[in-house]
């Protein structure tokens, strides 16, 4: 006999929960705001999700998917590997605007509130910056390829170098720069790279 269909898409509850934790933080989200925002019963979380750490390691590993789809989309729409590195920092800018406030990158947000305290949070969040490094380094590989970087720069230390930059940039968003500030900033940090 088939067991009750669920009532609910999993994959969309996991979302309204990643969207709470990001704004809440984990300590500041109740398991009452999860169940409101998710339109969960509390046995109904419980059977799918088992604990609210469980759910949040899901969440973080969502959300590192997340990013690096759309850093692979944008680099295989940019024109070039230069542009697509231009467009990753400044887009950063439109954050400033975002309606559902300034919350920075939930990963980095994870990473102050842990301070690798939990080591199955530390994994999802290395692992999340790990994928973000690769994507930087394949864009500098082919920037050097292209000429608009210097061949013999290390690669992996730019790449480092952009991963770190787009932290500071978000972690400015979420203290209140503007989006005049958080361009301006972008624009220097490609030039910056350009030198190098």
């Amino acid at each position: 006999m088939a067991g009750r269909p669920r009532e609910f898409e999993v994959g969309a509850a996991r979302d309204a929960a990643m969207q709470l934790f990001w704004t809440k933080g984990y300590e500041a989200t109740s398991l009452s705001d999860l169940l409101s925002a998710m339109g969960l019963s509390k046995s109904s979380f419980y059977q799918t999700f088992e604990s609210k750490h469980v759910l949040f390691e899901q969440c973080l590993v969502r959300y590192g998917e997340l990013l690096i789809n759309d850093m692979r989309g944008g680099m295989a729409a940019a024109p070039n590997a230069l542009a697509f590195i231009h467009g990753a920092l400044t887009g950063i800018s439109k954050e400033t605007r975002d309606p559902r406030g300034r919350r920075g990158c939930l990963m980095m947000n994870t990473a102050a509130e842990f301070a690798q305290s939990d080591p199955g949070i530390a994994r999802c969040v290395t692992a999340g910056m790990d994928a973000s490094r690769a994507v930087f380094t394949e864009a500098v590989a082919a920037a050097q390829v292209d000429g608009e970087i210097d061949a013999k720069a290390n690669t992996e230390a730019l790449a480092d170098y952009l991963v770190t930059t787009v932290i500071g940039l978000k972690t400015q968003v979420k203290a209140g720069a503007s989006s005049k500030q958080i361009r301006s900033i972008a624009e220097l940090s490609v030039a910056a790279l350009q030198r190098m």
